[in-house]
This record gives C-alpha cells, sequence and structure tokens, in this order.
C-alpha cells in the first residue's frame, strides 16, 4: 500500500457506488477525504472492466423509477432528496427503460469520478489497502469482492471465520399473499418458546405423495444458474446446500431433510383415529423472516435454479399459487459481515468503532441499496465528526427501513443480503391491501421530509 502522507478527516476504501456516495456527502459537509480505490493501481478484480469509479459491473438498471407504489423508486426518491451524486450521475446517464431508471454506464461512471475529482474536499488515491487502519475514522466501501489480504483483516477484527462464500439463499415471501385456506401454522412437535407465535413458529404446506414425487421432478429438471471459473473454488457459506442439489441424491432425500412431514398434525386431514389430523407426506414451511410478520422464508429451499424456475415451481405448493416474492433463491459469491452482530446502529464496527461499513459488505443487495447505505455512513460520519448526536432515520422510510434490518431486525442466526421492499417497513394493516404500497410511499416521503427540517442534513453542494 502507497503510505503518501496527506491531509485527510474520513478514508474512505472502496470506490465503488456506496464509497462514492459516502465521499460525496462528506464532501459536501466540508470534511476531507481520502478515497482509496485498488483499481488503476495495478490491480483488478475478477468482475470488473475499467477502472472507473463507481462501475456497473452487472446490470445497467437501477430498477423502478415509480415513487409512489415501489420501494425501490421510494428509495430513489429520499436519495435525490438527500442530493445523492449517484442519483445526480445517474439523470444525465439515463437512457430510454420504461418506469425502470437505466443508464449508460460508462458515462454514468464518468460523472461520478468528474464530481469526484473536481471536488476540493475529495482526494482519489489509486492504492490497494491491505488492512483495516487502526485508528482514524474510516468507511469500508469494498462490496463483494473485497481484496483477500483486506477481507483477512476483516475477519481477524471481526472474529468470522470467512467473508467470501457461495450464499444459496432461500426465497421470501410475502406474509399476505399466501393462502392460509391449504396451510395451517405450527411448530414441529408443537415445541414453541416464549418468541413463538400463538400457534407455533411454522406455516406449513402440506403435500401429497402425487405432488410430492412431481415437485421433486421439477427441481431435478429446472434451469439452473452456472458458475463462473473465479467463483468455482468458492465454498458454500455455512455449508448450506441448494435444495436441488439435495433432490439429486434421490427421491426420498426431502423427505428426511427440510420437507419432512413428522410432528405436524395436518388440520386438513383429520380422521377418527387422527383427530387433530395426520402428518403430511411431505410439507414446506415458511419461517417468519423479520420482526413485523410481514416476510416469510421458505426453510431450507436454498437454491440456484433460474428465478422464471422457481416462481413456476413454488406457485405449486399448496398455499403459494399466488405468492410474491419479496426475493427469490439464488447462487453467487458474495463478501459480506453478519451485520446485526458485528455492527452497531450506526454502522459502525462494535470491535472497532473508529471504522464503519457501508454498501453490499452490510447485507443489502442493489446498486440503490449499496448507494443508499454510502449515503447514510457518509451522513453519520459527518455527524461524529460535528460532535452532533445522530438522530435516526425514520424506520417508516426506505433508508429507515433498509437499515434497521442490516443493523439488528434482522436475526443474526440467518441474516442474509437483502434487497429494499415493503416487507421491511413497519405494517400498514388498517390500510386495504391494494392501497397499501402508495400509503407507504406517502408515510415515508412525510416522514423524511420531517426528519430533513429537523436535523437540516441537506447542504447545498
Amino acid at each position: 500500500m502507497k503510505t503518501t502522507q496527506t491531509t485527510h478527516d474520513v478514508h474512505i476504501i472502496g470506490g465503488g457506488l456506496a464509497g462514492s456516495e459516502a465521499a460525496w456527502q462528506l464532501a459536501n459537509r466540508g470534511v476531507k477525504v481520502r478515497l482509496s480505490e485498488m483499481r488503476g493501481s495495478g490491480e483488478m478484480t475478477p468482475a470488473h472492466q475499467t477502472d472507473g469509479l463507481a462501475e456497473l459491473v452487472c446490470s445497467n438498471s437501477f430498477r423502478s423509477d415509480d415513487d409512489t407504489k415501489n420501494a425501490v423508486g421510494l428509495l430513489h426518491h429520499e436519495m435525490r432528496e438527500l442530493d445523492s451524486i449517484v442519483m445526480r450521475a445517474g439523470e444525465v446517464a439515463r437512457v430510454p427503460a420504461g418506469s425502470a431508471m437505466a443508464v449508460d454506464r460508462d458515462v454514468f461512471s464518468s460523472e461520478v469520478e468528474k464530481a469526484l475529482k473536481e471536488h476540493p474536499n475529495v482526494e482519489v488515491v489509486r492504492e490497494r489497502v491491505d488492512q483495516l487502519p487502526e485508528a482514524g475514522l474510516t468507511i469500508v466501501a469494498t462490496g463483494p469482492l473485497t481484496a483477500q489480504s483486506l477481507a483477512e483483516s476483516i475477519i481477524g477484527t471481526t472474529g468470522q471465520e470467512r467473508l467470501a462464500f457461495f450464499d444459496a439463499i432461500a426465497p421470501i415471501v410475502h406474509r399476505d399473499s399466501i393462502d392460509m385456506s391449504k396451510c395451517w401454522i405450527q411448530s414441529r412437535w408443537n415445541k414453541t418458546t416464549e418468541a413463538s407465535n400463538e400457534d407455533g413458529d411454522y406455516i406449513n404446506c402440506p403435500m401429497t405423495k402425487e405432488q410430492y414425487e412431481s415437485f421433486v421432478r421439477g427441481l431435478i429438471e429446472g434451469d439452473k444458474g452456472e458458475f463462473k471459473d473465479w467463483e468455482k473454488d468458492t465454498p458454500y457459506f455455512d455449508g448450506c446446500m441448494p435444495i436441488e442439489v439435495m433432490a439429486e441424491r434421490g427421491i426420498e432425500t426431502l423427505r428426511y431433510g427440510p420437507m419432512k412431514g413428522v410432528g405436524l398434525d395436518n388440520p386438513f386431514d383429520r380422521t377418527e383415529e387422527h383427530p387433530q389430523g395426520r402428518w403430511p407426506y411431505a410439507v414446506v414451511q415458511l419461517r417468519q423472516d423479520n420482526k413485523l410478520g410481514t416476510l416469510w422464508n421458505m426453510v431450507g429451499f436454498q437454491t440456484k435454479l433460474k428465478y422464471g424456475a422457481q416462481v413456476e415451481l413454488f406457485r405449486t405448493i399448496p398455499g403459494l399459487e399466488n405468492a410474491e416474492f419479496a426475493r427469490l433463491g439464488g447462487l453467487h459469491r458474495n463478501t459480506f459481515l453478519n451485520s446485526p452482530e458485528v455492527l452497531d446502529r450506526q454502522l459502525r464496527l462494535k470491535a472497532a468503532p473508529h471504522i464503519r461499513f457501508a454498501g453490499q459488505v452490510t447485507g443489502c443487495e442493489g446498486y440503490v441499496e449499496s448507494s443508499a447505505i454510502g449515503l447514510v455512513a457518509g451522513m453519520m460520519t459527518a455527524c461524529e465528526l460535528a460532535g452532533e448526536e445522530w438522530k435516526p432515520l425514520p424506520p417508516s422510510t426506505a433508508m429507515g427501513a433498509l437499515l434497521s434490518h442490516i443493523t439488528g431486525d434482522a436475526d443474526a442466526a440467518t441474516f442474509q443480503p437483502m434487497n429494499v421492499n415493503f416487507g421491511l417497513f413497519p405494517p400498514l394493516h388498517e390500510v386495504k391491501k391494494k392501497q397499501r404500497k402508495e400509503a407507504y410511499t406517502s408515510r415515508a416521503k412525510a416522514d423524511l421530509a420531517q426528519w430533513i427540517t429537523e436535523t437540516r442534513q441537506v447542504e447545498p453542494a
């Protein structure tokens, strides 16, 4: 690593979307920033094509720009209200994409880099950082392809065994899209705890033998994603196994694994001998995924099936015929912290509170979500430097809901990356379902406007 002396208040490691956004927010608040980016120093990642700041390595889409009925569109609105460089550059680089926001990736990267390089409070340095700094306010925003040396330093500081792995993630379903006339809530063997729901911890979707065998064939025959060459040596997260891999080991494998029906009384199959209901031949279980109870994950259903195949197959499960998915399953190399365990509510590393993390490494998915967490990290750090108390963002806002998920509302034992979605928001049960999305966005806009007024967060560029 280069050791050139410079004067700065905050060191940002990583010049992707989150790091660039954090630098912009800090610089506009009068903070001197050193932005370290590995690319351009003779180093490159397997996924990047250029050394440009904020390079988009996958899609060129920021997804929906509808801020009245869509959670990511609402996030766009909130970032614009807080003078986001990502949203500014996105408008300049925008290309036709209907109601979505898509950009020319080269123009977008150039706009971000130009704005930061021209800012008097930002110094962009092309260097690889191998160790977490022992002192000085730092924001780490190195993304899913963190250099191995720095990853090892993070592992050593956090006490986590590894950061890079395949997170074969399970789908998450919106609770209000599950047909409870075909499912029931119960814990296996009726084992409950003080934290349990009244009737148990799991939603159970029963299957007959015919339904189960057809489902297993669908898993084995369905279209699946392929590994890239540079991903082939990466292990699975916690040894988790995609469900279709288990299915390939034998027709009965899943019935003795995540789809076993023992200990569950199917109320739709009562007999004189079994007045509580007989055990189903097989069962798909869903477990509450957030404290609000609005999202439920499909237990043991980690998968690398392609999205279309997942939706088609999983909607054959009794009770999930009209399921709406907050997240579909996937299998990809990722680098992220167990943030609810190792970060505090201000994204600071509990073991080294002079260091904040931002972007995808914190456990959010998507360009916009990563940028938003970088934006928040920049604002938090500026408050800390100014000796001001940070006033948390309302959890009713998209940024507040996403931040709450990352830093505490999610279960640390099962934490996985998440896109922003309305299932993370405090629920509005009193509002009719057809009007609920508009109600979420209206509430969020009003609450953010009040928060901005109270905190005076937006400063002129």
